[in-house]
């Protein structure tokens, strides 16, 4: 069976970026995905196209064809009161490296990298870990299968069924990061370990409350 659109693909793949191994999957533990839903890079997806198990893949994505150039504009600082939750101080977010998911005005989560902590600011990079790199990837093509009515509904991993809201974020101004464009709108702190509430960032100050 070729890979073709809506087909469940298994991939064991080797991502090298500037000489090292940024990302791996052997084939006991292979990627897997949708294809043609837009789960991985586009250039990725038009690749490995039409291949079978068994075959094996060699290319190389410029960054237009992986996750971008790096824009400056991508980093920016937000008041460390936005890591707050509960009048505490959420200081295992505030480690420099670390990924912390957050929502930006369309309710989607983004995910800024800690560049650096300061007394009264957090610096946010919302720049694709992998923007502005070259992407070598090899790999062969595991197994391919048709996908499940309730798997193109749900996702692969039920990514796509509805989620519960228990909890809403207030509105207002403030730093976000939109797609390709970024703008200015509501941010809210998704991180895990918040326990009652979503912190929103205000511009001047922020927000954790649950939905009544």
């Amino acid at each position: 069976m070729k890979i073709e659109q809506n087909k469940v693909v298994s991939l064991a793949y080797q991502l090298e970026v500037e000489g090292k191994i940024a990302d791996k999957a052997g084939k006991d533990q292979p990627l897997e995905y949708i294809h043609g839903t837009h789960m991985l890079i586009p250039r990725f997806e038009e690749e490995v196209h039409g291949k079978e198990p068994g075959e094996t893949f060699e290319f190389t994505l410029s960054p237009a064809e992986g996750y971008g150039e790096y824009k400056a504009e991508y980093k920016f600082d937000i008041p460390k009161e936005a890591f707050m939750a509960d009048g505490i101080l959420q200081e295992q977010f505030l480690q420099i490296g670390a990924i912390v998911p957050m929502l930006d005005g369309n309710g989607n989560v983004v995910r800024g990298t800690v560049a650096a902590v300061g007394a009264d600011k957090v610096t946010m990079d919302f720049n694709h870990p992998m923007a502005g790199k070259t992407l070598h990837f090899t790999g062969e093509v595991v197994a391919v299968r048709d996908a499940t009515e309730a798997e193109l509904t749900n996702g692969l991993h039920g990514e796509y069924a509805p989620q519960e809201e228990g909890h809403k974020c207030c509105h207002g101004k403030g730093h976000c990061h939109k797609g390709e464009e970024g703008s200015e709108g509501e941010c809210c702190h998704k991180g895990e370990g918040h326990g009652d509430g979503e912190c929103c960032h205000k511009g001047e100050g922020h927000c954790c409350h649950e939905e009544d």
